[in-house]
């Protein structure tokens, strides 16, 4: 198994554990390959306004078991929650050894004040309409169940595969408006916050940029997700980076070829699905 990438800092969001659109194996693929001081988890990790207990394959209890083993080998994890996670708010300022869940995080990194959360705070639809923002998401579940369907017969045809919602996103004025206020308000209450940089999910639009407000510059990160970019943000050497995890074919191929088969005979440990389908149905 090839040696695993030492991190600072390593950002995940969006995961959307419990959905038919998270590509599980690959984000275990990734964390199987790195090796985080830190380890953020910055919202959205588990889809508990869509989960069913008809619906937690094994690929999605592993990405909790390797998360689980972060925290036994020391890493530091932070639990930031998000609007898809929100029931775990009630548990924010929780703190175990070197684990933790919170709202949002002030780390100083070199010198530089770093604030992460996940940033549905600021999306208008979420205060105003949270109803609607709910149908919305199923709406995008089946939107991408759709296209990984389209996309395996695509890549049989030989064929470069294709996202839809990137397409509706990028093609939609409305759409585009809002991914651009979302950022530049972010960034304007982050520069006024005295922030020098800040990181949010939420929008599954991964970016590293540099924003303008007053005179004055931020650094805005954004991690993506797990659905469609799969994307993570690292930090090492005094650097973010934006990483993107190989989707096609052959680089899937080679990475299976490389996996350590003795890590997917693990022992059964928690019955994850029947424990998270109790939480999901008391916190609905």
């Amino acid at each position: 198994m090839p040696e695993k990438r030492p991190l600072d800092i390593a950002v995940i969001s969006d995961v959307h554990l419990g959905i038919y659109g998270c590509h599980a194996k690959e984000l275990v693929q990734y964390l199987d390959s790195i090796d985080p001081k830190i380890l953020i988890l910055n919202g959205d990790i588990i889809d508990i306004w869509q989960f069913s207990k008809r619906y937690f394959p094994k690929s999605h209890t592993k990405v909790i078991r390797r998360l689980l083993k972060f925290i036994g080998k020391g890493t530091e994890v932070y639990y930031l929650t998000g609007n898809h996670d929100e029931a775990l708010r009630k548990f924010a300022g929780f703190g175990l050894s070197n684990f933790s869940i919170d709202n949002k995080l002030i780390l100083d990194v070199d010198g530089k004040k770093h604030w992460f959360f996940h940033g549905d705070v600021y999306d208008i639809t979420m205060k105003n309409s949270k109803w609607l923002a709910k149908l919305g998401g199923k709406g995008y579940d089946i939107l991408i169940i759709l296209n990984r369907l389209v996309n395996n017969l695509m890549e049989k045809m030989g064929r470069e595969k294709m996202s839809f919602s990137k397409k509706v996103k990028h093609g939609v004025k409305q759409a585009v408006k809002f991914i651009s206020d979302f950022e530049q308000t972010v960034a304007e209450i982050a520069i006024d916050k005295g922030i020098d940089v800040v990181c949010c999910g939420h929008i599954h639009q991964p970016v590293i940029s540099t924003m303008e407000h007053n005179g004055k510059t931020v650094t805005y990160l954004n991690s993506g997700d797990w659905v469609e970019s799969l994307t993570s943000l690292e930090y090492a050497g005094g650097q973010w980076t934006l990483y993107t995890h190989p989707q096609s074919r052959a680089e899937q191929a080679a990475l299976r070829a490389q996996e350590d088969e003795s890590l997917e005979d693990e022992e059964p440990g928690l019955d994850w699905e029947a424990s998270l389908a109790s939480f999901a149905a008391v916190n609905k």
